[in-house]
């Protein structure tokens, strides 16, 4: 997700001012190569995950079909992106607000 706010700023800044988007559509281009990233690195997590030897589920086709499991598996993956997107927002907080910006204007 930090990929997200530094991507959305760039798509901003370059494509957006040479093809005149807004800021949102900046950031949902932004977010749609953040999302197809995560999609791409989830392999690789899972690899780091057999590599720490953490257990595989163990679970039969009939078992993974399972409404249950399936529930689970989606509420595992709303809690990852809620963590990854609020990880994601901590460049935000490093940004200097609208007020400092013109406190430091009016001292120059």
């Amino acid at each position: 997700e930090e990929l997200i706010s530094s991507l959305g700023e760039y798509i901003d800044l370059t494509i957006g001012i040479a093809f005149g988007i807004s800021t949102m559509a900046a950031a949902a281009l932004g977010n749609l190569v953040s999302d197809v990233c995560g999609i791409g690195l989830g392999g690789l997590v899972e690899s780091w995950a057999q590599k720490m030897g953490l257990p595989e589920p163990g679970l039969s086709r009939q078992q993974m079909n399972l409404k249950s499991v399936k529930m689970a598996a989606n509420i595992g993956c709303a809690i990852g992106v809620t963590i990854g997107c609020m990880l994601g927002m901590f460049p935000l907080l490093l940004l200097p607000s609208t007020d400092s910006l013109e406190e430091q204007k009016r001292i120059e």
